[in-house]
């Protein structure tokens, strides 16, 4: 039977988690701590601007435990108000600026966010602005895409990007971020309760679909973030450069990104979007030392190399996550850089690493051992209580100091979270003799597409609001640059008639980008189990039977 006991020492005394950046400004002061496409931060001017910031949110009426919204590519301001937020006492609450309104406003009002940080793209402010307009924030701050620009791409931006900015009103809700950052240079101070106090609601599906907020404390964040930097490959404090194109909205780009790569004094080259013109060229200007990435990045790296190839080669080493990486795509990218690539696997709800490959143990499909601190248990997903031995395929279970507090305002879904104390995953995998993890599938449907996990149930139901829609069906199919795609099968109501084309245009209204499926067939009828419910299982074999099926399982 495998080891249930409690999880061997992590001795990391818990803190908030703006004495990083604290620590970091006192030690590389000088340095620069944000490349923003030519726009370079000190850690003295970001630590400057941090406290100015959370010293005008403390007047807007931020204290200990109010929710704060983030809908913010990644910009300078990302990772100002995220460290502000949480000086001035606040939790913060990631948006994802791809969501639809209707899924920002589900989580606003889950969370009670009043004070919402945006940006003047015209592409968030649209969502933004329309809940604003039905009284949702008490306060909207809007960052200027341009202040953040260098001098050559602010007027470049001023003659040619107008279409993309918003005309964001002058007048309450809105406040300008130049004016909350004029006030005071110092926030008052607040006490926080490391160990008990919740630093950042992180909503996730889990393996439900249903959006729920993962209560992560200060020691949560912190004690991840010390557990992830023991096992990391040796980096020199002060020199690195991390390459940041994965988005902080993001949990385990706010850790082994943001929070990692300011805690050892790197330079955080910030890239909003994926643009394999401006990637490359950060690249090769720039030369990254660390690329934290996700499946997608690389298969998009390796594409765009080319006769380029030999620009890859500052990496040191990389450190995938979020989805399965395919084997091809690693033995390609570490051929063209020559950078190892280390493949962890995490949640949501564990703050978000639970194990990460190491240099002295590679092996092939693991996704490594657990973190110091941390407990990894097999067990059987028809009798949670049992623990399986070694080798035994069950579900995923974890212990450890980085596990959430639980769902807020969800305590029957908290308590279904848990067996006898540990957290269940919702995955299924198995231990080897040597403690190595392996990912074998997934207990429900979730779709894990380019690091996001995309829900079936929301394909569904958004198909299903079509009139001539009888039924749907949604599953996950392999893509050579995504990992998993959505496909979606309906079938249509008698008498009634549509096109996919129709049927692909109507969810481009009510789903986002990452949500819409990449194919839809419609089909006279849909496979059924005995006891009537849609029959996914054989969808997927059909498709395999195809060449287009699921593949490897998302880590």
């Amino acid at each position: 039977m495998q080891d249930s006991a409690a999880p061997s020492a992590c001795a990391f005394t818990p803190m908030p988690v703006d004495t990083i950046l604290d620590a970091a400004v006192r030690r590389f002061a000088a340095r620069p701590a944000l490349d923003f496409l030519g726009q370079r931060t000190s850690y003295a001017g970001l630590g400057a601007l941090v406290a100015r910031a959370a010293a005008g949110l403390q007047k807007l009426g931020v204290t200990k435990g109010v929710a704060v919204g983030l809908c913010l590519p990644n910009t300078p301001y990302s990772v100002i108000m995220y460290f502000a937020v949480l000086k001035a006492g606040g939790t913060v609450v990631n948006f994802n600026p791809l969501y639809t309104v209707g899924e920002i406003e589900e989580m606003v009002r889950d969370a009670g966010v009043a004070i919402m940080v945006s940006l003047d793209a015209a592409v968030i402010h649209a969502k933004i602005g329309r809940l604003a307009a039905q009284g949702l924030f008490k306060r909207v701050i809007i960052c200027r895409l341009g202040a953040a620009l260098p001098p050559g791409k602010r007027l470049a931006l001023s003659l040619f990007g107008r279409k993309g900015l918003a005309h964001v009103p002058e007048h309450a809700p809105y406040v300008e971020f130049a004016r909350l950052i004029s006030g005071p240079a110092q926030p008052g101070p607040v006490a926080i309760d490391p160990e008990h106090d919740i630093a950042l609601l992180q909503f996730t599906g889990g393996t439900t679909g249903t959006p729920k907020a993962a209560m992560l404390t200060h020691a949560n964040i912190v004690t991840n973030l010390r557990q992830v930097h023991q096992v990391m490959p040796p980096v020199v404090e002060g020199e690195e450069r991390f390459l940041a194109i994965l988005p902080f909205f993001h949990v385990f780009a706010m850790t082994a990104v943001m929070n990692f790569g300011l805690s050892i004094g790197a330079e955080l080259l910030l890239l909003p979007r994926l643009d394999l013109k401006q990637l490359m060229r950060a690249i090769r200007r720039r030369r990254p030392s660390v690329l934290p990435a996700v499946p997608t990045l690389l298969t998009a790296l390796n594409n765009a190399a080319g006769a380029r190839a030999k620009w890859l080669r500052c990496f040191k080493f990389c450190v995938s996550g979020g989805a399965a990486l395919p084997a091809e795509v690693r033995q390609r990218f570490e051929r063209l850089s020559g950078a190892v690539i280390l493949e962890g696997y995490g949640l949501s709800e564990t703050a978000p690493v639970v194990a990460l490959t190491r240099l002295k143990d590679l092996k092939p499909g693991s996704v490594g051992q657990a973190l110091p601190g941390t407990v990894i248990e097999i067990r059987d997903p028809a009798d949670p209580a049992r623990l399986l031995p070694t080798g035994a395929h069950g579900e995923i279970c974890v212990r450890g100091p980085q596990v959430m507090h639980g769902y807020a305002n969800q305590p029957v879904e908290t308590a279904q979270a848990f067996v006898e104390g540990a957290f269940r995953t919702g995955d299924i995998g198995y231990l080897d003799a040597d403690g190595c993890l392996f990912i074998v599938d997934r207990i429900k449907d979730v779709i894990i597409c380019g690091g996001f996990k995309v829900y079936p149930r929301i394909i569904e139901e958004a198909a299903c609001q079509h009139p001539a829609v009888q039924d749907a069906a949604a599953i996950g199919i392999a893509d050579s640059y995504r990992g998993q795609s959505p496909k979606l099968f309906v079938t249509l109501r008698a008498g009634e008639r549509a096109t996919e084309a129709e049927l692909m245009a109507f969810l481009e209204e009510r789903l986002n980008r990452i949500e819409m499926p990449r194919a839809l067939e419609i089909r006279a009828s849909l496979p059924r189990t005995p006891v009537g419910k849609l029959a996914k299982k054989e969808l997927l074999a059909q498709e395999e039977a195809a060449g287009r099926g699921l593949g490897a399982a998302g880590a």
